[in-house]
């Protein structure tokens, strides 16, 4: 950064100014650890002199810190991808099942947005496309953030709720499917080429509430991956030119995640290791009737607060597959 000519190129001295300030925030709790488990042999011999009951609960204090904050610096390690500490596109599809895969779908949204609150995160919803009667057919969202992509990359997958249905006149138990699917929000990392011969790109009026534009002229991008099948788009910008990019910018994202996918599943087949590739498989249950109990196949860990789970307490389970936690063989049994 000292180097002569580092500020010749903005883009690239940003870059690296990214890159020392991920390093920083990794080394510096580090040596703040340190120091605090070096001094605590001290503080425990200062309560042994002391004997007094207030000494030994600010020991007991300061070890119970110290593990949390180990735990936390752990955790932040483990988020080692490349793209890991950047932003996120989520896309959530209701699965077969009509209102009520949609209405799921739609509580799946919510349940995401308020995680990205409770994390500091801005979040844009770029196309969203609504259930017949009620809920949301499909939706993707930009979640912008710190590590955004490293914790919500663990929800990949199909989530499955039971409950007694509110459009149930008989008020019988329905199960629903809903799959989640994420990919990063960085294009400048992305190095991908999309040619405009492999690309079908649609135009429509956008959804939503009216406006200059808005349900007007096509303002509405979709595009078409013809190679792949994987089709992305957008409605949120005001102009087609910037949907467009958008979308881009979004097909990039999923294509580097599928190649990703792949490059995995190669790993899993050299080394004989069964690892989970988010579609298609059904990661978590959210069992709301006869029961309550919310828990993930893949890890094992489960909780009866389903209100707090659906209002985004969601950093239990995401934790448990960050630190490759693995469910039982009794755990791998659906609950219904």
């Amino acid at each position: 950064m000292t180097a002569p000519g580092f500020w010749d190129s903005q883009n690239a001295a940003k870059k690296v100014i990214d890159r020392a300030n991920i390093i920083k925030k990794q080394i510096e709790p580090l040596g703040g650890l340190e120091q605090r488990v070096e001094e605590f042999p001290v503080l425990v011999e200062l309560a042994k002199e002391q004997g007094d009951v207030q000494s030994i609960k600010e020991v007991e204090a300061e070890f119970a810190n110290i593990e949390k904050a180990i735990a936390r610096y752990e955790l932040d390690l483990l988020l080692s991808g490349p793209l890991d500490r950047g932003s996120a596109f989520m896309t959530i599809h209701a699965g077969a099942g009509g209102t009520e895969a949609c209405d799921w779908a739609d509580m799946l949204m919510r349940m995401y947005v308020r995680w990205a609150e409770r994390h500091g995160c801005k979040v844009q919803i770029i196309d969203h496309q609504e259930g017949d009667d009620v809920g949301t057919r499909s939706a993707t969202l930009e979640i912008q953030g710190e590590n955004a992509f490293g914790f919500l990359k663990c929800e990949r997958g199909v989530h499955r709720l039971v409950r007694i249905s509110p459009f149930d006149a008989a008020k019988k138990r329905h199960t629903s499917f809903a799959s989640i699917d994420v990919t990063p929000d960085n294009e400048e990392d992305i190095n991908i080429e999309i040619r405009d011969e492999d690309l079908k790109v649609d135009t429509y009026r956008s959804g939503g509430k009216g406006g200059q534009n808005v349900n007007k002229v096509e303002t509405a991008v979709r595009i078409t991956h013809i190679p792949s099948g994987v089709i992305v788009a957008c409605q949120v910008e005001r102009s087609q030119p910037k949907n467009r990019a958008k979308a881009l910018s979004m097909l990039k994202a999923k294509l580097y995640q599928i190649e990703e996918d792949k490059r995995q599943a190669e790993v899993a087949r050299q080394y004989g290791e069964k690892m989970d590739i988010g579609w298609g498989s059904q990661i978590r249950s959210y069992v709301f009737q006869p029961y309550q109990m919310v828990k993930d196949l893949r890890t094992g860990e489960k909780t009866s607060d389903i209100s707090g789970v659906m209002d985004g307490d969601l950093d239990a389970f995401i934790e448990a597959k960050l630190r490759g936690k693995k469910a039982g063989d009794t755990d791998l049994e659906d609950e219904d």
